[in-house]
């Protein structure tokens, strides 16, 4: 049984190596002499990159070079290109390797240049090429691989309100294109609240009466992340609220009409503000198309 199963996986890795076609070079054909049970290189062959009938699946010395030193003796030499956690290849010319291919993607367009390129980040340090089960690419799996190196954000996603990432409904990708974006914080839009509008659509617009903050970043509210408060609030009202509507250039004006004469008996506008939410009067606070409701009211 044990020899069945190596004479399978040699043929398997043959039948990889010769790819669409049956062109083959004679190095290639000499990787599955020694590979044929290597739990690291063998599974290859549940990839896309291991699939035999796209003539576009690379073969070994596509992407390791002809690595003829290695070959003769691999205890000593290494291969061409190498891409392990010791890789003594140049992060550039790993990730050119992957470029020759995957430049063509929409996705990976905007790469040169982008925050993980210019922080020296290799394709390798978050895909794994040769596993059936490349963790990045799965919804629940893929924010390990992102905590990795984002510990605040492994933090924040932890508490009480989040999106549900944890979970597994969402994944770091499903707002980030950790490969490059035109828009701020790798986001996948051009905006962040362009972004955040892909999901949240109600929130869009246009309104007759808008909410500044709003038109200008989510963020300014939001931590997108995980917060203490509901909502992903960063902080809770009236805290929140106040931090731009201090209470002489917001209370007053909003209750002009409204409000008791000035110096009434228990009218104070600091007793408003103190243990009250400003949103139990002002509902609107993305915005509103009421058109009395300049302020955002019911």
């Amino acid at each position: 049984m044990k020899f069945l199963r190596q004479a399978f996986a040699t043929a398997a890795i043959v039948t990889l190596i010769l790819g669409f076609g049956g062109s083959v070079l004679a190095s290639d054909k000499k990787c599955a002499e020694c590979h044929e049970d290597d739990e690291t290189s063998l599974p290859i062959g549940k990839t896309r990159h291991g699939t035999n009938a796209d003539s576009r699946a690379p073969t070994c010395t596509a992407c390791h070079g002809p690595s003829e030193a290695h070959i003769k003796a691999s205890s000593k030499f290494k291969p061409d290109r190498n891409f392990g956690k010791k890789s003594s290849t140049p992060v550039q010319d790993r990730n050119l390797v992957c470029l020759n291919c995957h430049d063509r993607d929409t996705q990976q367009t905007q790469w040169a240049g982008s925050t993980h390129d210019t922080r020296d980040l290799a394709c390798t340090t978050c895909h794994t090429v040769h596993n059936g089960h490349d963790k990045v690419r799965d919804k629940k799996a893929q924010s390990e691989v992102c905590f990795s190196c984002h510990k605040e954000q492994r933090t924040q996603i932890s508490k009480a309100s989040h999106h549900p990432v944890a979970e597994g409904k969402m994944a770091c990708s499903s707002c980030h294109n950790v490969h490059g974006s035109v828009g701020p914080k790798l986001m996948k839009r051009d905006s962040v609240v362009e972004t955040c509008y892909s999901c949240h659509m109600e929130k869009r617009g246009p309104f007759v009466h808008s909410h500044e903050p709003v038109d200008d970043d989510c963020s300014n509210c939001h931590n997108p992340h995980g917060t203490t408060a509901e909502n992903l609030l960063k902080v809770r009202a009236p805290f929140l609220c106040q931090s731009c509507h201090t209470p002489h250039a917001s209370i007053v004006p909003s209750l002009a009409g409204q409000a008791p004469a000035s110096g009434a008996a228990g009218w104070n506008s600091s007793s408003v503000l103190q243990g009250k939410a400003c949103v139990n009067c002002h509902t609107q606070i993305h915005g509103s198309n009421t058109p009395s409701s300049q302020f955002l009211l019911r």
